[in-house]
């Protein structure tokens, strides 16, 4: 059965009744702890049940309240502050929808950086303006590095009157003295029933979604539709490219000049998952064959991610594969 907290600010989280009931039970006997990881997969309703949360805890009361809903949202209440990880570029911070909406080309992937934690720090240090205590909602928790890791780790062992929520898909992304002194809460994948309800209350149904997207997105709406515009962002061309079989070097190369040149990081490492999935979905050849082909595109994954140089990288697998043709 798909559970909602009908009647209270968590009404419109769906599928997540155990996350709900922990988080209500808190509420209602105004005993919260100091920090939470809210961990899970992406697009599972993490970021929505957590701004549910820091409503009712900043007006007071489990029914919650549409101003302070939308004030929340759109990012203009005083008592909270939210962290997502970031792009440095030209001495400047920039979110993922700022490189976006500037048209930029992302280089590697956003960082939670020291800047940020030491803004986190101070922020949940001073006294509130309206709410009951300052609070902080931070996104990415996977994505901090060293230092800003270590920064966190001192706000969260003298963290005031404040309270953080942090996002991450799982406890092993965090590390051990940081998870250490959270709350965690589970969140987990949808059914499809579940996935469904998501998708028709955002008015984002489609007739028929792709094997390989429905797969990659294992459950979670916010991947799905995440994992909709990636495809959607693939020109014709190369959509060709990828699903015909590599037959010559030259084609193999070609493709990598292709997804380098055209691509960002992230789109690279979306296409990764992508192309495993519609290999497994290809079902033909031998499968010790296909599966040393989806091991390649893993060890690529893990290259791209380790910063290596992204065009070599590529050639090498791409050829790789060529070779065990």
């Amino acid at each position: 059965m798909i559970r909602s907290a009908r009647g209270t600010v968590f009404a419109d989280v769906i599928g997540q009744g155990q996350a709900v009931d922990l988080l209500q039970a808190s509420l209602e006997k105004q005993r919260q702890a100091p920090a939470y990881l809210f961990c899970g997969p992406h697009g599972v309703g993490r970021r929505r049940t957590a701004l549910r949360f820091l409503e009712a805890i900043l007006c007071g009361h489990v029914q919650g309240d549409p101003l302070q809903r939308r004030r929340l949202e759109e990012g203009n209440h005083p008592d909270l502050l939210f962290v997502e990880p970031t792009y440095s570029s030209q001495g400047r911070l920039l979110t993922p929808a700022e490189v976006d909406g500037q048209g930029l080309k992302k280089r590697g992937l956003p960082q939670l950086r020291l800047e940020q934690v030491r803004d986190v720090g101070r922020f949940l240090a001073r006294n509130p303006l309206e709410g009951q205590r300052p609070c902080v909602l931070l996104d990415g928790a996977e994505r901090l590095n060293e230092a800003a890791a270590n920064a966190l780790l001192k706000t969260l062992e003298e963290p005031g009157g404040g309270l953080l929520v942090l996002l991450a898909p799982s406890r092993n992304h965090v590390l051990p003295t940081i998870l250490s002194r959270c709350q965690v809460v589970h969140f987990r994948s949808l059914s499809s029933a579940a996935l469904q309800q998501v998708l028709a209350a955002l008015g984002n149904m489609e007739e028929e979604d792709p094997p390989e997207l429905l797969a990659l997105a294992a459950g979670s709406p916010g991947e799905l539709l995440r994992h909709r515009q990636q495809l959607q962002a693939l020109d014709p061309g190369q959509r060709e490219l990828l699903e015909q079989p590599l037959e010559t070097p030259h084609q193999a190369l070609t493709l990598a000049r292709e997804i380098t040149e055209r691509l960002g990081m992230e789109q690279q490492l979306w296409l990764i998952g992508w192309w495993q999935q519609h290999l497994w979905r290809q079902g033909c050849g031998e499968p010790s064959l296909m599966q040393a082909r989806v091991w390649a595109l893993e060890r690529l994954h893990q290259q791209l991610r380790g910063y290596v140089q992204p065009r070599l990288a590529w050639e090498v697998t791409l050829l790789g594969a060529l070779a065990q043709c």
